[in-house]
């Protein structure tokens, strides 16, 4: 057992330790570091193959003071932003002269972070083609921007790409400082490891972050976050709140203790009968216990075993219940009832005191087998 729990301890600390140095190598979804399917580093190291600097932050604040004409900021998840964190986006969308990227921001950003757009519902389908004059989308042909938001706005100047029943789900806005633009981006396909190299993903996704020389990646914390709206705020199921690489230390856990299992539980299979080294008969085993008894000098022990024994066998014998067979009110009367010689006194040879020497534990053990034998014959 102890060695179980060594073993065991041993692999938990080990499974800890990987979880521990593997935490800081694993980010979360649309993070530019992370190499997972839904994590984006695979289109931040094409910016960077092309001198695209990416740069990640999580406030509002630093997103605003890290804009300018030379940058491009990315705002992953809008909706996810609290009314203060909206109000400085947008006096960095007016004032630096750059670029700012909006992912499939909803009703609930857009009021905010780009007046005058409203949502139109779903698009239809995931791979569309861009049926505009804008370069960025006529080089990249078809892509992968529909599965979610289309939009609708009345705004002049606004260039409406990758259409879905009659709505776009690219819309490129111009800003007051002359040179800035804002890109409403209705899906985030196009950034994922998984989907960068469908279609013409890579093409446009690195013509939109990689117009200007710096990128601002706003990855928002839980600080800037506007608590009870927006899809942000949906309920987590315990795995989504389980931090990444402990999942992987749990699982090692639940092997670890699998493992250990099979190692100390019993082999599988049909019963074998055991052969015992010594046999020994039931004869020798009541002589041997008897020299004990004698021995020690154990009349009381003796006696009583004579006497308990016997009482057994003769309730069977006069019908009395086995759990009643040691009362001399219940066993008593219904043994008299059976013997039909000399009057003996039955309470004294069942239930009596105890023999004072071997001499008298041997005449007891007579008087009791007459007595079985007497009850059973009659």
């Amino acid at each position: 057992m102890r060695r179980t729990a060594a073993v065991l301890a041993v692999l938990a600390a080990g499974a800890v330790v990987l979880a521990v140095l593997n935490s800081g190598t694993r980010h979360g979804h649309l993070d530019p570091r992370s190499a997972d399917p839904t994590g984006s580093r695979a289109v931040a190291e094409l910016l960077k193959e092309r001198g695209v600097t990416t740069r990640v932050v999580t406030t509002a604040r630093e997103a605003a003071d890290a804009t300018g004409p030379r940058t491009t900021l990315l705002v992953t998840d809008p909706d996810r932003l609290g009314a203060g964190q909206r109000s400085a986006i947008r006096s960095a969308i007016d004032l630096s002269g750059g670029r700012t990227v909006l992912l499939a921001p909803g009703d609930h950003s857009l009021s905010d972070l780009s007046p005058g757009v409203r949502t139109e519902g779903d698009a239809g389908s995931d791979d569309l083609d861009p049926r505009c004059t804008l370069p960025a989308a006529t080089s990249a042909g078809r892509a992968g921007t529909g599965g979610d938001l289309r939009y609708t706005t009345a705004l002049p100047g606004a260039t409406a790409c990758y259409p879905s029943g009659g709505h776009p789900t690219l819309l490129v806005l111009p800003t007051g400082t002359t040179g800035g633009d804002t890109v409403l981006l209705g899906s985030e396909t196009i950034l994922l490891n998984e989907s960068l190299a469908e279609q013409g993903n890579a093409s446009l996704a690195l013509q939109l972050l990689g117009s200007r020389p710096d990128l601002v990646w706003y990855l928002p914390a839980l600080a800037d976050s506007d608590p009870g709206t927006g899809p942000g705020e949906q309920d987590k199921s315990l795995l989504e709140l389980i931090p990444a690489g402990w999942s992987w230390a749990l699982l090692q856990l639940f092997l670890a203790a699998a493992l250990a299992a099979l190692w100390r539980a019993r082999r599988l299979g049909p019963l074998v009968t055991e052969k015992l080294p010594v046999a020994i008969r039931a004869s020798e085993a009541t002589e041997g216990r008897a020299r004990l008894y004698r021995k020690a000098g154990a009349h009381d022990r003796a006696a009583t075993v004579l006497r308990a024994a016997t009482r057994e066998r003769l309730a069977a014998l006069v019908g009395v219940p086995p759990t009643r067979a040691h009362e001399p009110a219940a066993l008593v009367p219904a043994v008299s009832a059976r013997l039909t010689g000399e009057p003996r006194d039955v309470a004294a040879l069942l239930f009596g005191t105890i023999p004072s020497d071997d001499a008298a534990l041997v005449a007891l053990a007579d008087h009791l087998d007459a007595l079985e034998r007497e009850v059973r014959t009659s």
